[in-house]
């Protein structure tokens, strides 16, 4: 069991980093970004990575938000050494610690109800005073506790300091200190005996050797407490690292309106892993100008120095920017495997059709997603129904006798795009005619659509027959 070497004193000098989501929801992009940091430092340093799921939320934990962290993992190829490490299945250790701390004293029962905490509270906000508990249940020498109410369950708090600061060398933010006063005696046991966040956190770093926790800044207030306890505990202190969090493009929070949804609503979308690595290794880390690198690349150049203290803005604008360029770097067939499920969930008719390798290679320069990819794919793969109002403002007399020679040269022309292109150049110049009176006709007829890729590489895609078949109705 990997418990098994948790008296550890000091960590050796292998770097060990974890991520460590609470199942409670989806895996979000604020979520993914730590991960990848994570991952990318202990790739970094040849180090180990861990995946814990700190699932002591019993309540709001659910088997379906752990799978959809574990799918997110995968699907973004963050692949961990160690785990998925499961919090609830190592409640004898935490309570091992507690009871150690009990008896050592650095930690003691409380049996203040919830009232008697409310007015507490109430009474320090009347004065003025910051909320926080007042030490009723701390022992100290000399002072005599009140009477254990009688069928009250007691918690379990951590003797934090009451003097003295708690300081640490953020790796992002720099040096932070804390006065102890700030911090009350912390709750690390419930009164049904389970163990708190903060004390579960602080035994799973030490007992999995962490070397660098990094997470959000929105834990910087957990830190010190952390801290305390680890050096209560006599435990080695790994090296913390707060990234700074996301917001929108408007600066504001982000939400599901700025793209805080599910990672893996993302490859629903169309987008592509590497995109996604790429795109969340940017939002507040760089490496000079580089906006394109690969997963070596990032690995091999990430550190903490060239991390920045302010928060990145999500801008959807220039994922969908990385998105097209690595749709253009995919090789066909790899991209046919994404896009033809999508085709035959619209509808498309893909027996005796155009090869769909032949319509991504034509299409993938200006996809912006997976899905936008087949959706402009499906002009190959439908029967055309061209608006009749359409055909009427487009298909001239001019432009239909052009039409028939343009079907007449069809029957015999070397069917490549230059040739149909040479082809369609001396139909224009004989009828004295702008690409665009013989082009638009064409594209109604042979798509429904008015906007389309190069008509003549449509068509050298279509094939003769095709072509030639759609055609006949309106020139004959």
């Amino acid at each position: 069991m990997f418990f098994s070497f948790y008296l550890q004193s000091d960590f050796s000098m292998t770097v060990r980093t974890r991520f460590a989501p609470s199942p409670t929801g989806f895996l979000h992009l604020g979520g993914a970004r730590t991960a990848l940091f994570s991952w990318a430092y202990a790739r970094h340093f040849g180090g180990q990575f861990i995946l814990r799921i700190e699932d002591t939320d019993v309540e709001r934990s659910t088997p379906e938000a752990v799978q959809a962290i574990l799918d997110g993992m995968k699907w973004l190829g963050l692949d961990h050494d160690e785990g998925p490490f499961y919090q609830m299945q190592h409640m004898d250790r935490y309570r091992e610690v507690i009871d150690q701390m009990l008896k050592e004293g650095t930690a003691y029962y409380c049996y203040c109800s919830p009232e008697e905490l409310d007015a507490m509270r109430e009474r320090q906000r009347e004065a003025g005073e910051h909320t926080r508990y007042d030490g009723t249940w701390r022992p100290e020498p000399g002072k005599t506790l009140p009477p254990v109410p009688e069928g009250r369950q007691p918690v379990v708090r951590f003797r934090n300091p009451l003097d003295g600061e708690v300081s640490w060398d953020d790796q992002v933010k720099g040096t932070i200190t804390i006065s102890n006063k700030e911090l009350d005696d912390l709750i690390i046991a419930r009164q049904d005996g389970t163990p708190t966040y903060n004390f579960c956190v602080v035994v799973d770093d030490w007992d999995m050797r962490i070397t660098h926790v990094i997470r959000g800044d929105d834990h910087v207030n957990n830190t010190p407490r952390q801290i305390n306890i680890l050096k209560a505990l006599g435990a080695p202190l790994p090296l913390y690292a707060h990234v700074p969090m996301i917001l929108g493009d408007d600066g504001e929070k982000l939400s599901k309106r700025h793209g805080a949804v599910s990672v893996m609503e993302y490859p629903e979308e169309g987008y592509l892993p590497d995109a996604m690595v790429n795109y969340l290794a940017r939002l507040g880390w760089s490496h000079g100008d580089d906006e394109i690198f690969s997963r070596e690349q990032f690995c091999e150049w990430f550190d903490f120095d060239h991390m920045s203290r302010s928060a990145a803005q999500f801008n959807p604008e220039k994922l969908k920017w990385l998105n097209n360029h690595y749709i253009r770097q995919t090789d066909n067939a790899d991209l046919e495997k994404l896009v033809r499920p999508r085709l035959e969930k619209l509808g498309a008719q893909l027996e005796n059709a155009p090869a769909l390798s032949e319509v991504i290679e034509l299409l993938k320069e200006r996809a912006h997603t997976i899905n936008e990819l087949a959706e402009v794919a499906m002009l190959f793969y439908r029967h055309p129904q061209p608006d009749a109002a359409l055909l009427e403002k487009h298909l001239t007399a001019e432009s239909r006798q052009a039409l028939k020679d343009y079907a007449h040269g069809c029957e015999n022309v070397t069917w490549n795009r230059e040739a149909i292109s040479a082809m369609t150049k001396d139909i224009l110049a004989g009828h004295k005619l702008k690409m665009p009176q013989l082009a638009m006709p064409l594209r109604l007829i042979l798509t429904g659509q008015l906007q389309t890729p190069s008509i003549d590489a449509v068509a050298e895609i279509f094939g003769r027959e095709r072509v030639l078949s759609r055609l006949m109705p309106y020139v004959e």
